[in-house]
């Protein structure tokens, strides 16, 4: 299967009342484009890191009543899981798709890291471009905005300093953006925005060092 795009009815899936309606259609809508769009992408991304990535999707497995709100692909390095490494994010809440590096609240180290960022706050700043989004919480829609509103340095301070403070970067469409309907073009901007954002991946890792 070929990612053909994102379709209305997609994020119309989080319109559904009930966790188990919410996640079937979830299950049956979405996750096979997550699954399509990997094998789009994946070789891709591996070429750029220098290593092999693993593909991790959302499973939403712990919730037991309230339906997810968003989902989530995921990249990592680690066959077993992602959230404790840096890590590349698509996604979908119901009005918008975002493409992160992801650094979130589970991820060891993370002090070590953000203050890496610091040091080099300039060169993030050059190397993100201004098109580019920036949220401190994955879980909240509204912990995103766009880079020209954010202060950087504040952001990667409480990133550092905060125990559930996180630093996702990356792009975000809104779920009208035509682009979202053509598959093609759709997975040209995310193979782009990886390579754009491999730096600060590449950055990020020699704090584990």
């Amino acid at each position: 299967m070929s990612f053909k795009g994102f379709t209305q009815t997609d994020f119309q899936s989080f319109e559904i009342d009930g966790l188990e309606a919410r996640m079937e259609a979830i299950q049956e809508r979405i996750q096979p484009k997550f699954a399509a769009i990997s094998e789009d992408v994946k070789s891709d991304l591996e070429i750029l890191a220098g290593n092999e990535m693993h593909l991790h999707i959302a499973r939403h497995a712990r919730r037991t009543k309230n339906p997810p709100v968003d989902t989530w692909m995921a990249f990592s390095h680690n066959k077993r899981g992602y959230k404790m490494h840096p890590h590349f994010q698509i996604g979908l809440f119901e009005d918008h798709v975002f493409v992160w590096l992801a650094y979130i609240y589970e991820l060891p180290g993370k002090p070590q890291m953000a203050s890496l960022f610091l040091d080099h706050l300039n060169e993030l700043q050059k190397d993100i471009p201004t098109s580019y989004w920036i949220s401190t919480d994955h879980t909240k829609k509204q912990a995103s905005h766009p880079i020209t509103d954010s202060d950087l340095d504040k952001v990667l301070t409480r990133f550092r300093d905060v125990k559930k403070g996180e630093f996702l970067v990356g792009r975000h469409f809104a779920s009208d953006d035509p682009l979202l309907n053509d598959g093609e073009k759709f997975i040209k901007e995310v193979k782009q925005t990886f390579e754009t954002l491999m730096p600060i991946y590449q950055l990020s890792l020699q704090a584990t060092k």
